[in-house]
């Protein structure tokens, strides 16, 4: 608070009184209580940056004497160097025989036109569903339980597709997330991440070469 202090004096000289010298100053110790106060009502209130984190999903491996299942709606993403994206449906097939050809990669890339619009035209039945349900839960025609309920059978649907991610030895992080980030956009229920196979990895070298 602000007072007034009085330097003193006041005594007469000529018949005239003289004018009292006064200073003003100002206590600063309620000012810095007030700003520690504030401080700790801010600490304790502010919402701090939380560290962000993103589920993958990792199968567990089968025994050594075991072949893996065969993913009959399967549709695999090859990454590598250079924002190089490969995919190919269905099982793999090092040499053609009595189930199929061989296999080939075809390539993506991450613009809107290429990845974007694959994932658009794969996803366009159960997107449809998945809108359709939320059309209903927003005017009230669905509890929220059965609607989070039929939302999972259609992701769960044996007719969706069951994604795979795999990378090479050059591949970037940020590629693998661009890629889950898509997938999160349609809603996809089934995607992991898997280890790449000698065949398709020697694949992708091809393709991409040794440079």
């Amino acid at each position: 608070m602000a007072e007034i202090a009085d330097s003193g004096g006041g005594g007469h000289k000529g018949g005239k009184k003289r004018a009292k010298k006064q200073s003003t100053r100002i206590d600063m110790t309620p000012m810095v209580d007030l700003a520690f106060l504030l401080l700790t009502f801010f600490v304790l209130t502010a919402t701090f940056n939380k560290p962000k984190t993103m589920e993958l999903t990792f199968p567990a491996p089968p025994p050594p004497d075991q072949k893996p299942d065969e993913i009959k709606k399967g549709i695999t993403f090859l990454l590598s160097k250079n924002d190089r994206i490969f995919y190919y449906e269905g099982q793999f097939r090092p040499v053609a025989d009595d189930k199929g050809p061989a296999t080939e990669l075809t390539e993506l890339s991450f613009d809107q036109s290429s990845l974007h619009k694959y994932l658009t035209d794969k996803n366009k039945e159960m997107d449809e569903k998945i809108k359709a349900l939320k059309v209903k839960y927003e005017t009230n025609a669905l509890a929220d339980t059965t609607y989070k309920r039929l939302v999972r059978e259609a992701k769960a649907d044996k007719n969706s597709y069951t994604y795979l991610i795999k990378t090479d030895d050059q591949a970037t992080y940020k590629n693998v997330i661009d890629v889950i980030d898509e997938l999160n956009y349609f809603v996809v229920g089934k995607y992991v991440m898997v280890d790449i196979l000698k065949p398709e990895f020697d694949l992708v070298k091809a393709k991409v070469g040794t440079n």
